[in-house]
Parts: structure tokens; sequence; C-alpha cells
């Protein structure tokens, strides 16, 4: 009774959340923590924790599907991972192959043309798991409604290392000039192919840390972060919508500081300018609450008392 009790209460809550989200990120980062202590938690091997996250991976993309995302990027496996014992990574390596190869092989992966990549020096791992990699981003090379990035042997600091010395090395060649040097330049030597920049990082498994995660893609462009406590393998939809929520709520907030620093600065304009920006105030206004909307003449008082002040 009382599962069936929690069932009912998860999703009325689940209906809740959604009806509140009106948008969604366009990129999305995960990384995926906690298999590891959801097995030992439940008195199982790290090998049964990672097959019990790997259920949620593929429930995450629908998730993504039903809402709009159009690019999501799991931190599948770290550099710092290969420290752990051999037998659990082998256990690992085998998972991803077996993984790999049925996502490239789905019939829901090529109905909704998701493109599958790998990001990381993926060269340092198992051949088998390079063949694997291999396949499914031929399989799905040609699609681009929804890209799927698995980080595999991945460090977001090693990334910007190899990304500046390919600008060095651009410069000694006399292929580039030192003050040409722009972010796309930065960008070209990251990846094989475009990564958007990441609106959202959710991590789970309790940890508030985003452990050098997408460096260049998520703080430079200030992405919202969502911790949550549950395991990877019990990371719910609803856990999902939250995280889409705080992501809503970090973007209007920066509109509102937007509209608000613009709105500010209007005070100052001369006369000529004033009936443009009755058009500026026009577009801000639906950025802030109803409480906070100015009035066009706001601008006009503005520009009063700042005539006579002078």
């Amino acid at each position: 009774m009382k599962r069936w009790l929690r069932q009912r209460v998860d999703a009325a809550y689940e209906r809740l959340l959604s009806r509140e989200i009106s948008g969604a990120p366009t990129h999305v980062a995960v990384i995926q923590d906690g298999n590891r202590r959801y097995a030992r938690k439940h008195g199982g091997t790290a090998h049964e924790g990672h097959r019990a996250g790997a259920e949620t991976t593929e429930q995450i993309l629908e998730w993504c599907h039903d809402i709009g995302v159009e690019e999501l990027t799991l931190y599948a496996f770290s550099t710092e991972n290969f420290e752990r014992p051999d037998e659990e990574n082998e256990a690992l390596f085998d998972l991803l192959c077996e993984k790999l190869r049925k996502f490239a092989e789905a019939e829901r992966v090529h109905d909704n043309e998701v493109r599958i990549r790998a990001l990381g020096d993926v060269e340092q791992l198992p051949d088998r798991v390079r063949e694997a990699v291999a396949f499914a981003e031929e399989q799905t090379r040609d699609y681009d409604r929804f890209v799927l990035n698995i980080a595999l042997a991945y460090g977001g600091r090693a990334q910007l290392l190899e990304a500046v010395r390919g600008v060095a090395d651009s410069v000694d060649d006399g292929d580039l000039e030192p003050d040409e040097i722009d972010v796309e330049d930065i960008e070209d030597r990251l990846y094989d192919r475009p990564v958007r920049d990441v609106d959202l990082i959710i991590r789970t498994g309790g940890d508030e840390r985003t452990s050098n995660f997408l460096p260049w893609h998520a703080n430079g462009n200030e992405a919202a972060v969502f911790f949550c406590t549950p395991y990877w393998p019990e990371f719910s939809k609803a856990d999902f919508l939250r995280g889409i929520r705080t992501y809503e709520h970090r973007e209007e907030s920066w509109r509102r500081t937007r509209a608000r620093r613009a709105l500010a600065l209007l005070g100052a304009i001369s006369e000529p300018e004033l009936v443009e920006a009755h058009s500026i105030v026009d577009r801000f206004r639906d950025s802030l609450p109803s409480a906070e909307r100015p009035d066009s003449r706001d601008v006009e008082a503005n520009d009063s008392s700042g005539r006579a002040a002078d």
C-alpha cells in the first residue's frame, strides 16, 4: 500500500513540475555519480551498480526528447577512473561496448535521428571500446536532430591544455598571429565537431562539484548547476524536471537583471533618443514581474529628472 501511494505521489509531482516548466535548455550535461555507492547500499558489486545506472541513462534520453533538449552530454568515464581496479574497469568497458552498440542499432535512436559522439582521449581506451565508439558514430553520423555526447577518458583541463598547445603550434608555424587568436581558435581545437555551450549541469550522488567537466562550454557560458542526492540509478524524471526548473529560474533571474540595468540607463539618454527608448522599454517590460514593470512614462520622468539635475 505504501509503495502504491508513493508511486501516486511521485506521478502527481511529475505532473506539477511539467506544468511549471515552460521551456528547455538546449544542452544538458550530466555527471552520473553514485553507481558504486548504490551497489554497496544494495549489497551488490560495482558492475551491478553501473548496469543499474545504464538503465537510467536510457531513460534520460526519453526525458530529453519529451521536453525538447537538443544535446545531452554524459560523463561516463574520466581520466581519473583509470586508477580504479582493473577488474572494475574491464567490466565497465564491456558494459560501454554493449550499450554503445545497442544504442547505435536501436530503432528509437534512428527514428529520432540521434547522433552519437565520443568526447575525450578515446585512444587511451581498449581496442574493443574504440571499435564500439567508431561503430556508434558511423551508424549515426548523418543525424543532427539530437546529439548524444559520451565523455570517455575525459578530463576538461587536459582538453583545454591540448587546445592551447594546438594554438601555440599554429603560431610557431606562422599560420596564426598572436593578436588574431580568438574564441573560435580554441573551440576548433577542443573537439573534432562543434559542441554547444552547456546550459545546465546535473550532478547526482550528493557531491556539489563539477569535477572538471566541460569547463570551456559550461563555465564560459555560466551554466546553471543542479546538485541532487539520489545516486544515478535512483535518479528519476521528477529529479530531472527539478533540474530543468533550476535552469529556468536562473534564466529568468538573468533576464530580470539585464532588464533592470537597461532601464536604469534609460534615464541618461538624450531627448532625440527618447522615441527609441520607448520601444526598448516595451521589449524589456515583459522580462519583469508585473509589479515591477515600468510604464513608458517612467522613461520620460527619468529623462526629465536627468535634465533638471544637469
